[in-house]
């Protein structure tokens, strides 16, 4: 009896991964199952047969949903499919080696996983694809996989369990966009989102908490080294030459975007530009000037906190940080309406007097790409998204929808009128200045640093009044449950 009920659960299994997967991406995963070890062995193991039900339910649901939707949404879904096919080889092949001594004895073990998971974060790199919402919250959540990583207390992650959970917090942000966007349009979009939540949350959390508290079951001591699997086909590419340790490998693409810290000194000279459009002057060339020098000093600056010699290392950053990130595949500078219904704003460096002004609330406006620039939305428009942009200035009047900005640096924005949302993703530095109107504004935050909201002090003086918003949180676990607030910074 038991053995016809794993014969079936294998059989459901091969037939999900052929349905989900293309032929080239998953003929692969038996070999990583094991890379030749016995079959037999996998299948009598309860961990890995309660693994297989769990895939073939939970993904076979989202797979379904996919499916009704096709396009990016259903390739997304393979490369998640694939990389549950792969982090179980991963578990089986962990039985039959001895457990690493170190993050770096297993790079090569887990090579495999990090390469599906670089596979989904590749798909939402570049201009933002169509139903991006649904490729980030797949390839956010893809990290939750990550766990098979965990080798004690001490390997510089969390246990298997918490880890999970706080992955898909990085991925719900995204997969939440997803409901609201489609909940009164498209109901196998919210079936999908549904799906792809309950995959993990309360799915592989349970399945890990239950199976695998601890991390995977290594074999015996004096079993084969884990460094044997070496010598087999992934070896010899270069991408295992640059990769950090394997848990740290599938967050380092989702970050690559940008990290390193920003001084709070540009503040001055774009907040002078901003009060100059408020008072109706226009934008002079020396405000230009000023932004330039404070330019350089926040460079010098920051440099300073990484190292502390001379001042030849400042000149280095200048180059290779923040502008690297932004500087691939950068084309001709764009503004244009196009189809009627969108303005593109691309590539435009240096210039602060860009303006749309015959715009209406049907249009939406997609800023990619900009650097030292300003840009005013004079009017009514449905959604403004800012994207991939360096030290941008964007004075907006009303938006219907949502105001978003995303992956950039060094970003000032100033509603004059109203926005019912504000959302900032994946960003190091933003200032917001708010009007009266809009201080009813939903403001989310992920992955962000240095968020301060700049608010109307009611004095007749028209002074701003400056809210910083919590970039670190402390969790502390009280009556059965984690209580999170805030850190409240004191002192000079």
């Amino acid at each position: 009896m038991e053995k016809a009920l794993v014969e079936r659960l294998e059989a459901a299994v091969a037939r999900l991964e052929a349905a989900v997967a293309s032929g080239a991406s998953l003929s692969a995963a038996p070999r990583d199952l094991g890379d030749g070890l016995d079959a037999a062995a996998a299948a009598s193991d309860p961990a890995i047969v309660a693994y297989d039900e769990f895939v073939a339910g939970a993904v076979g649901r989202l797979t379904a949903a996919a499916e009704k939707i096709g396009g990016k949404v259903l390739d997304a879904t393979k490369v998640l499919a694939e990389a549950f096919a792969v982090s179980k080889g991963r578990l089986v092949q962990a039985k039959q080696l001895q457990k690493p001594a170190s993050m770096a004895d297993a790079q090569d073990f887990f090579k495999p996983l990090n390469d599906v998971i670089a596979k989904a974060i590749a798909m939402t790199e570049g201009r933002r694809p169509d139903y991006f919402n649904h490729i980030k919250s797949v390839a956010d959540s893809l990290t939750a996989l990550a766990w098979v990583g965990f080798l004690g207390k001490d390997c510089g992650m969390s246990f298997p369990t918490a880890h999970v959970e706080e992955s898909w917090q990085m991925a719900e942000f995204y997969n939440n966009k997803v409901l609201v966007e489609y909940r009164n349009k498209d109901a196998d979009h919210v079936e999908w989102a549904k799906a792809l939540k309950e995959l993990y949350m309360p799915g592989l959390r349970d399945f890990v908490k239950k199976h695998y508290p601890l991390g995977p079951s290594w074999g015996p001591v004096g079993g084969a080294p884990v460094s044997q699997p070496k010598a087999t086909a992934p070896a010899p590419k270069a991408p295992g030459a640059k990769a950090p340790p394997p848990p740290a490998l599938p967050s380092a693409p989702l970050f690559t975007t940008e990290k390193s810290p920003k001084s709070a000194q540009p503040k001055e000279g774009m907040s002078a530009v901003f009060q100059e459009i408020s008072s109706g002057k226009a934008v002079t060339t020396g405000l230009r000037k000023v932004t330039d020098d404070m330019k350089t000093k926040n460079r010098s600056d920051r440099s300073g906190v990484v190292s502390s010699s001379t001042a030849a290392p400042a000149a280095a950053p200048e180059k290779t940080s923040r502008a690297g990130s932004f500087s691939f595949k950068s084309g001709p500078p764009k503004l244009e309406l196009q189809m009627g219904r969108k303005w593109v704003v691309e590539n435009q460096v240096g210039k602060k007097n860009l303006a749309i002004d015959d715009c209406d609330a049907r249009q939406s406006v997609y800023v990619y790409g900009c650097k030292d620039s300003v840009l005013q939305v004079n009017g009514k428009v449905n959604n403004i998204t800012v994207d991939k942009c360096t030290k941008v200035g964007i004075v907006f009047k009303h938006v219907v929808a949502a105001f978003e900005v995303v992956n950039c640096n060094g970003v000032e924005v100033q509603c004059q009128g109203t926005a019912p949302t504000i959302s900032i993703d994946n960003t190091s530095g933003c200032q917001l200045y708010l009007s009266n109107d809009s201080l009813g504004a939903s403001i989310t935050s992920a992955k962000s640093s240095e968020i301060n909201v700049m608010v109307p002090s009611g004095a007749t003086d028209g002074d701003w009044v400056e809210h910083a918003l919590p970039q670190q949180y402390i969790h502390s676990f009280k009556d059965g449950q984690f209580i999170t607030s805030p850190v409240s910074h004191s002192g000079a």
